[in-house]
C-alpha cells in the first residue's frame, strides 16, 4: 500500500454537470418562531451574522480498525487525504479548511501538500470529538463546524454548502448531515449506514442494519432506501457540549455517533442530494473508486 508523496498537481476539476440537491424543510416559519422568536429570529438573519462563521474540518487518524493508514492511501497517485482537502476548499460555505489529525505521518503528509493541520490526542473516540480538540486549539470564534470524512475523496463540494445552509436555516438543529439513495446491492452490507428521516427532513434514526425493514424480511427493491454520507456539520456550541455527554446505549451497539445526538434528545437536520457514494471504508474500495475515476475521467 503506498503511503503519502503528495502531487502538487491542482485538484481535479467538478463533473460538468453539477450534483443535484435537495434541502428538506428549509422554510422555517413556525419553528423559528418558538426557538427564538420570529422577530428577533428575522433581524438576527437580516443581520447576516446568523451561524455565519464557518469552519471544515478534516479528521483522519491512522490506526483504524478497517483500514491502517486508510488517510495515506493513493487514490490514482494522490493519498486519499489530499484529495479530499482538495474537494473540500472548493466549498464556498468555509472560510478555513484543516486537518486534525493524531498522527506525524497523516501531520506531515498533509503540510507538504499545504494544508493547515492541527494535532489533536490519541484519546479522541470519533470525528467529532477530534473536530471538538481541534477547534478548540485554534482558538478561534466560528460559529458552525462541518466534520468532512477524510475517506470521501469526491465528496462534492455543493453537498459540504447544502449541509451548511440547512443548518443555518434551522435554529431549532444543532446538527446537519446528508444522505443519498441506497444501492440495492449495498442494503445488508454493515459499513453503509442507513438513515430514515421524518417529513420535516429531521432525522429520525441511523442504522447498520436495513432502516425500514419490512415484516418479510426481504429488501423491497422499490422503497426508496436512504444512505447517510459520512459529512456533518454543528452549531459550534454543542459540538463543546457533545464530548461531555455520556455514551448511549444504540451509539454502543450500532457504533454510530450520530445516536447519540438522538438518543439525548437534540435534533438534526438531513438533506437529501444526488450522489455517488464512493466512500472508503475497507481496502478493497481503493479499486472501486480509481475505477469509477477512471470511466469519468476524474483524475
Amino acid at each position: 500500500m503506498p503511503i503519502c508523496n503528495p502531487s502538487s498537481s491542482s485538484s481535479s476539476s467538478s463533473s460538468s454537470s453539477t450534483k443535484s440537491w435537495i434541502i428538506h424543510g428549509l422554510a422555517v416559519g413556525a419553528a423559528a418562531a418558538v426557538a427564538i422568536g420570529a422577530h428577533a429570529y428575522f433581524n438576527y438573519r437580516r443581520s447576516g451574522k446568523f451561524r455565519s462563521r464557518v469552519i471544515g474540518i478534516i479528521p483522519a487518524r491512522f490506526a483504524s480498525s478497517r483500514f491502517e493508514g486508510k488517510p495515506l492511501v493513493h487514490i490514482l497517485g494522490k493519498p486519499m487525504i489530499q484529495r479530499t482537502w482538495e474537494r473540500a476548499k472548493m466549498a464556498t460555505s468555509l472560510d478555513h479548511v484543516v486537518v486534525a489529525t493524531d498522527d506525524d505521518k497523516i501531520a506531515e503528509c498533509c503540510r507538504g501538500f499545504g494544508a493547515d493541520v492541527v494535532m489533536t490526542s490519541e484519546s479522541c473516540r470519533n470525528g467529532t470529538e477530534r473536530c471538538n480538540e481541534a477547534l478548540q486549539k485554534l482558538g478561534k470564534e466560528y460559529d458552525v463546524v462541518v466534520n468532512i470524512q477524510g475517506d470521501e475523496p469526491l465528496i462534492e463540494p455543493e453537498i459540504i454548502d447544502g449541509i451548511v445552509k440547512s443548518l443555518q436555516a434551522s435554529p431549532d438543529a444543532v446538527f446537519s448531515t446528508a444522505v443519498t439513495s441506497l444501492k440495492y446491492e449495498d442494503a445488508l452490507d454493515p459499513n453503509r449506514v442507513k438513515c430514515v428521516v421524518d417529513n420535516h427532513g429531521y432525522a429520525i434514526y441511523f442504522s447498520r442494519g436495513l432502516i425500514p425493514f419490512n415484516k418479510s424480511g426481504t429488501v423491497n427493491p422499490r422503497f426508496p432506501y436512504l444512505l447517510h454520507l459520512g459529512i456533518q456539520s454543528y452549531d459550534s456550541k454543542f459540538l463543546k457540549i457533545y464530548p461531555e455527554l455520556p455514551p448511549t446505549p444504540l451509539q454502543l451497539e450500532e457504533d454510530l455517533e450520530q445516536l447519540k445526538v438522538l438518543e439525548n434528545g437534540y435534533k438534526m437536520k438531513v438533506i437529501k442530494v444526488d450522489h455517488e457514494a464512493h466512500g472508503v471504508d475497507v481496502p478493497e474500495d481503493v479499486a472501486k473508486i480509481e475505477q469509477y475515476m477512471r470511466e469519468r475521467n476524474l483524475h
